[in-house]
Formats: C-alpha cells, structure tokens, sequence
C-alpha cells in the first residue's frame, strides 16, 4: 500500500497545471491528475505517456491531502463546492484567485515572505498573482540597499497569463497575419499579435484594469507583510508574447548607494542579477528557470537619487513553485 501523501490537481491539463505536476514529480507524494470538467475525463498525456485525466467529484477529491485549483473559475467552484461536503477536507491552494474576496483564504507567496512566516491552521491558501510575486520579491531586497522613496513599474503581460486560450489566440493570430487573414479575438478582442495594448476590447471576456487592479491589491499585501513602506506605481501592458513577464521598473532612493552596492544588495538564491559585463535578463532565457533575474540597472540621468532596473521571469513557473 502507498502511504505517500496524495495530492490531487484540478485542471491539471491547464499550463499551471502542467507545472505543478512536473514539480510534485521531483517530491515523495503521490499526484491524481483531475479534469476541469465535472463529468467525463479527459485525455492528455505526462512524460511523453498518454494519461487520462479522472473526474471531478467526491471520490477522487476526498482521500486527497492537498488540492490544487489549476484550472478555470468554474471548475475551482466546483471543487469548493464537493470539498465543503467532504468529511475529511484537503488543504486548498487555490491559483485561479477564486478564494481571492472569500474570509478566511490566506494570500500567500512563500518566495516572498518572511522566514519565520506561518499560517496556524489554515486550510485555504491563495497564491498571489506572480507578477505581484516578482516585484514583491524584488522590492525586499532592494529595500536591503537603501530606503526606497518612490517607485514606477511596467508591467508587460504576457498571454500565457490567459492560459492556453490566450497563447492560441496569439499564435493564431501571428499566422493569419502573415498571411492576410483577419485574426481571432476571442479572448482580447484586439489584435494582440505584433502589438502593445493599454487595454482588451470591449467583448473581451475580462478587464486588463483588473488585472492591474489585482496586480495592486496583492503587492500592497506582500509588501507590508515584508515591512516595505513604498508601495510602486504600476502600469499593466499587453504585450505579443506567448510567456514570461518583462519588467520595467523605476526607484527612486533617500540617498543612491550606487550601482554596485544595489547588485550586491539584492542578489540572492532567488535573484540573479545581471551586472554590467552581461545581456540583460529576457523572457526567453527565464522559460523554465525558477526564481527572477535582474539586470541592466542604470543610474537615472535625471535624477541622481534613482535607478532604472530590467526584471524577467518566468510567469507560469513563480506561481507554480510558490503554490507547491
């Protein structure tokens, strides 16, 4: 008999899904891989191995340890839904934000907070939007240089962040405008493809104000969780990249150490930084790789006191392993 704890993941064909499920394959527990839809299963595969994804119901949640909401809205209420009627009820993680305005589900980003941190009891657990996570990560140990006074930072988002819906959209739309085909805008209702965007269309399923909006409310948590007294203004951009955020950030210091003091500050087992003599960090170099990388960090030519910085990292991973 396999006593390894069981950890069970909802929409575990979706892209976060797919990483929580590679991750939990380097630890000793024992995965069940759960389709979002609630009556019949899914086929996918795993390790290059067809597997069938087992339905969403009180038998395959209820001997779980953990459950991981990986999947749409409407598949995590629906797992809510058969939990609360569990006698045994596994801990929630829950990455669709659907526990986000609920009482008593915790906002959390283990990289980010502080090592003593803990959540007596908690059953329900939030994670945070990464893009909070990365700049939540990097406000704490850029505030370990100086006091930081103000801040600015843009955010380039990428498609991935719309699951594999968003990333189709945005391959489908490259091709048929390479080829002189109008594009699909099911998902952005706007041409996202060889584009920036302050905004999605009006028939887009969704808001990217509200993402921003959640951006906000999740870094001003995970910052005065940290004691960081500044909160950044932010400004959230769709950009025609299929994964991985791209950063811009300005800060502005009581006094500026300089350049060296500030890379030597902020490295860490979770920070790679970037000096001088390297490339900049970019999307496609941080596919897959944990953590955030940091890099051309420039003294701001109009204001002694401030820095500009570069951050990139990998979207699906910081959530993934922060969930885990």
């Amino acid at each position: 008999m396999d006593n390894r704890p069981l950890a069970a993941i909802v929409g575990s064909g979706s892209l976060l899904g797919r990483e929580i499920r590679d991750l939990l394959a380097e630890l000793t527990v024992r995965t069940r891989l759960i389709g979002a839809d609630p009556t019949e299963a899914v086929l996918t595969e795993d390790a290059g191995e067809p597997v069938v994804l087992t339905q969403l119901d009180e038998e395959n949640l209820g001997d779980a340890r953990v459950a991981f909401l990986a999947g749409s809205p409407e598949s995590s209420r629906g797992a809510l839904d058969i939990i609360g009627r569990l006698q045994h009820r596994p801990v929630v993680v829950d990455l669709t934000y659907t526990l986000d305005d609920r009482p008593g589900a915790f906002l959390r980003a283990p990289a980010v907070e502080p090592a003593n941190y803990a959540v007596a009891g908690a059953a329900q657990h939030v994670i945070a939007h990464p893009a909070a996570i990365i700049l939540g990560l990097f406000f704490s140990r850029l505030q370990q240089a100086a006091p930081v006074t103000r801040a600015v930072a843009d955010i380039f988002e990428p498609a991935s962040e719309r699951g594999i819906s968003g990333v189709t959209e945005l391959q489908q739309q490259s091709v048929n405008l390479l080829s002189f085909q109008p594009p699909p805008k099911k998902t952005y209702d706007e041409q996202v493809a060889f584009n920036l965007l302050a905004r999605w269309g009006e028939e887009a399923p969704g808001k990217l104000e509200d993402v921003e909006s959640s951006i906000e409310r999740h870094l001003a948590t995970l910052l005065a969780l940290t004691g960081v007294p500044v909160m950044p203004s932010l400004r959230l951009i769709q950009a025609p990249v299929f994964s991985g955020y791209s950063m811009s950030v300005w800060a502005e210091f009581e006094k500026n150490p300089g350049v060296g003091a500030i890379e030597a500050a902020i490295a860490s087992a979770q920070v790679d930084v970037r000096g001088a003599d390297l490339e900049p960090p970019n999307v496609v170099g941080m596919a897959g790789m944990s953590g955030i990388s940091i890099g051309a960090i420039t003294p701001d030519r109009n204001n002694p006191r401030a820095c500009w910085f570069w951050i990139a990292a990998d979207n699906i991973r910081v959530m993934a392993e922060n969930a885990v």
